[in-house]
């Protein structure tokens, strides 16, 4: 049996039977934000990043925290404990995935728009989903935020970004990131 038969005859055997629908992710974002950064600032902690979709191993609901000083392991297995308990009952329908609670690292992304503010002066990346001035990708040093237009100095001139163009975003170096207040 040819590898096209076999796939036809899966599709057929399965014909009958319902079909899962599929988790949608912007929904699970939505429901689990609010959820995760509740716990976080309880903690003292900030949510930077939540993301949730699917990879290899299955789908991952994944977050990114960080409080001054830094985040250690206990915080992160803490975190996941007690927010693997909140989705089991707020959202028991969401199917198998996997949790991962983590620290930012050093290439700490910048997800929220007080982010370029708040972190003015550092060398960051950024990708734009279309070109500007001929380009997607940019690093230099961030100027700021206003008007939701993100400024970057690139050491050959200043870029203005508008923030609803931006894919991902992301400091270069960051090793005193805790330490400028929100």
């Amino acid at each position: 049996m040819s590898r096209r038969d076999a796939i036809a005859a899966k599709k057929k055997a399965g014909a009958g039977l319902p079909q899962a629908t599929p988790v949608d992710e912007e929904v699970v974002m939505a429901q689990a934000r609010p959820l995760a950064e509740a716990l976080c600032n309880a903690d003292g902690m900030e949510l930077i990043q939540l993301q949730y979709h699917r990879e290899r191993g299955g789908r991952i609901l994944r977050l990114f925290i960080d409080k001054p000083g830094g985040v250690t392991l206990e915080d992160c297995a803490s975190i996941s404990r007690e927010l693997g308990d909140l989705l089991d009952v707020h959202l028991p329908d969401l199917g198998p995935y996997h949790l991962e609670v983590s620290s930012p690292g050093p290439n700490r992304p910048l997800a929220r728009a007080e982010d370029f503010e708040r972190f003015r002066g550092q060398r960051a990346k950024i990708r734009t989903r279309s070109a500007i001035n001929g380009q997607k990708h940019f690093s230099g040093m961030l100027e700021g935020l206003s008007d939701r237009t993100v400024r970057i100095n690139t050491g050959r001139t200043t870029v203005a970004i508008p923030i609803d163009t931006i894919s991902k975003a992301y400091l270069m170096e960051s090793s005193d990131r805790a330490a400028k207040p929100s």
